[in-house]
């Protein structure tokens, strides 16, 4: 009995020992908690945050309800939303889809304003609405969507709208690292008239382009029938004035073939005379003495 007694007291004394471990491990569970390296823990108490912890690692504080510790994500978030509708300084209306990273740099201004990422959320909603209104309301639509790369200012506007966003977040403890336009696009009601638009605009810059084109094609030929004339006339000067040297060069032979031979020389002269004027259908009616038939008759042949 003796023997069973101390047994039963020996077991009763274990049976102490743990549920007094219990308790102090339950104890801790209380007071203890853990800080991961991907967050921030704020410690409240009563509601209200008392200290932020940003380092990870074992920590302590008083038990709930006293003392709360809640969690906040310190990494990079994404922000997304579904299109909007905005309107341009020439009061064109557009679509967006944009997105925005921001992450948590003051807990405890977070957790007083906005309480949670859903609050966060709706609080970004309002912020990058109204930043990217107020920025799009600044620029013609040309200026955001255009070829011509001198003219973009896309990347000016969306640096703008980062700047205003990342002021206003910083209310609630947020960053917002960037903010990027995903789609641009015209609102569903309005794309056939901006096509039809965009088609007359098209169609009246290419009868300029034919315009000019014709006036140009119209001046390429002037120029050329300009510079034909110029050659022609050049070429008939060349031509008169070589003509007019050969005629010299043939006087000149004919002077001395006269001046050595003068009957001769008439002779040739009019049988030239007679092959130019006469042929089978010629009939000439000319008095006996005409100078032209003295070789006919006989008469120019004495000599």
């Amino acid at each position: 009995m003796e023997m069973e007694k101390k047994t039963n007291h020996k077991l009763g004394k274990k049976a102490v020992i743990g549920i007094i471990g219990v308790g102090i491990l339950f104890l801790l569970t209380l007071v203890i908690y853990k800080v991961d390296t991907t967050e921030y823990v704020v410690v409240t108490q009563f509601g209200n945050p008392v200290s932020v912890v940003t380092q990870p690692g074992l920590r302590i504080k008083l038990p709930e309800p006293i003392q709360s510790a809640q969690r906040l994500d310190k990494r990079v978030q994404v922000y997304e939303t579904n299109s909007l509708e905005l309107l341009t300084l020439d009061k064109k209306s557009i679509a967006i889809d944009y997105y925005g990273t921001w992450k948590i740099v003051d807990p405890v201004t977070y957790i007083k304003t906005v309480k949670d990422k859903i609050g966060a959320e709706a609080r970004l909603l309002d912020v990058f609405s109204s930043g990217l209104g107020v920025q799009f309301g600044k620029y013609n639509l040309e200026e955001l969507v255009n070829v011509d790369a001198d003219k973009l200012k896309l990347d000016e506007m969306i640096d703008e709208a980062k700047a205003y966003v990342n002021e206003r977040a910083s209310e609630y403890g947020i960053e917002v690292i960037d903010t990027q336009i995903r789609v641009l696009n015209f609102p569903e009601s309005n794309k056939q008239s901006v096509y039809d638009r965009m088609k007359a605009e098209r169609e009246q810059m290419a009868k300029k382009y034919r315009s000019e084109g014709s006036e140009e094609a119209a001046k390429i030929r002037a120029d050329a029938e300009k510079e034909q004339k110029i050659l022609l006339s050049e070429a008939y000067k060349q031509a008169q004035q070589i003509k007019g040297e050969g005629d010299a060069e043939a006087i000149r032979i004919y002077g001395e073939a006269f001046q050595k031979d003068p009957k001769f020389y008439e002779f040739i002269r009019t049988l030239e005379t007679y092959e130019k004027t006469i042929d089978g259908n010629t009939t000439l009616i000319l008095p006996s003495t005409a100078e032209i038939l003295k070789y006919l008759s006989g008469s120019g042949t004495g000599d």
